[in-house]
């Protein structure tokens, strides 16, 4: 009398017309928290220093490979993070098609320099040779005011906006020998950058 009531509710009855429902759910049961910590767990130290310290050598050398070749190619992949990005690629590419008097003022300074210091006993000579510095200077920095503001246009011409640091990293780059640029110039002076 109690007995059959819980029997006949603990027995599904299926009915011929209602399909067997998928198992909702991963299928498995929860492991043990213990048995996932254990699985995770590596040595801080490894067993044997020598190969693994031979395999982070080997490591580093193909990483620094693979930036080197990224270097000479312009491959994004592999580039530094400061030199990644389709504005910077422009921006690099704007600054290599021109001539920048930013590339011959180390130059400039160390022909100053050696001049000044030879010069010594003739004061007139080095109040000339500091006041073409700082001409030298004052062109430098507004070669590359008119090229940041070219640049800047251009730049919100194709890509909708300026991104943060683009113009600085230009002026950056302008300043530096053509042959010591990294990466290396991937366009021709004189070029059209599109």
């Amino acid at each position: 009398m109690f007995g059959s009531k819980k029997a006949d509710a603990a027995q599904p009855q299926a009915t011929p017309e209602e399909p067997e429902r998928p198992t909702v759910g991963k299928g498995a049961p929860t492991p043990r928290r213990s048995s996932q910590e254990a699985q995770n767990k590596r040595p801080l130290v490894p067993t044997d220093r020598k190969v693994a310290k031979a395999q982070a050598r080997e490591q580093r050398m193909a990483a620094q490979e693979r930036m080197r070749l990224a270097n000479e190619t312009g491959d994004e992949r592999y580039l530094a993070a400061r030199d990644k990005g389709p504005q910077k690629r422009f921006a690099r590419d704007f600054v290599d098609a021109r001539w920048m008097v930013g590339e011959f003022l180390m130059i400039v300074i160390l022909v100053f320099l050696v001049v000044a210091f030879t010069m010594t006993q003739n004061v007139q000579v080095q109040a000339y040779i500091t006041f073409g510095l700082w001409i030298v200077l004052g062109i430098t920095i507004i070669d590359s005011f008119i090229m940041t503001r070219q640049l800047k246009k251009r730049l919100v011409a194709k890509f909708g906006s300026q991104g943060r640091g683009v113009l600085w990293y230009a002026s950056m780059r302008g300043l530096q020998f053509r042959k010591l640029r990294l990466p290396k110039p991937q366009v021709a002076r004189g070029a059209k950058v599109e």
